[in-house]
């Protein structure tokens, strides 16, 4: 595998994850990082900016899709939505720290589009969560690595 090869499939996995698709980065950020043949910081600022913006993607469509909340054929309930909302209220965009989880963390960032979080404090957020993730998962795995000799 090339190396723009190994980094465009995990943007692309790492954006894929993000959004409501059935995609997994981690073991193929995993895979590349006990490579060792690709550099750790350019496999994290790939894949958190994947992430990232396949966040964003789902910003923007609650946003979106908000607008369609009483038609009949609008996939969500207007209770459950109310139910979410004060959910998300509650805690607040702190929650968004949560974003990195798998499935519950894709809705809550449909969710904050859907609520018009700000932009700048959904950016930083999820950044942060991501970012975050990727990095605790790269220093386990080098962890990992340098345990058994490699």
């Amino acid at each position: 595998m090339t190396s723009v090869t190994a980094y465009m499939s995990l943007f692309l996995v790492a954006f894929g994850a993000a959004t409501l698709l059935p995609f997994q980065s981690e073991p193929l950020l995993v895979g590349l990082l006990a490579s060792g043949k690709f550099s750790t910081l350019w496999l994290l600022i790939v894949a958190s900016t994947g992430n990232v913006l396949g966040s964003v993607s789902n910003w923007v469509l609650g946003g979106f899709i908000d607008r369609f909340h009483d038609r009949p054929w609008f996939p969500v309930k207007e209770s459950s939505l109310k139910k979410a909302g004060g959910w998300y209220r509650r805690y607040g965009r702190w929650s968004l720290l949560l974003s990195w989880m798998p499935i519950f963390g894709d809705a809550l960032t449909v969710l904050a589009g859907v609520l018009r979080e700000p932009w700048w404090s959904f950016l930083l957020l999820v950044t942060v969560a991501k970012a975050g993730r990727y990095l605790v998962l790269a220093a386990a795995t080098r962890g990992t690595l340098s345990a058994f000799g490699i």
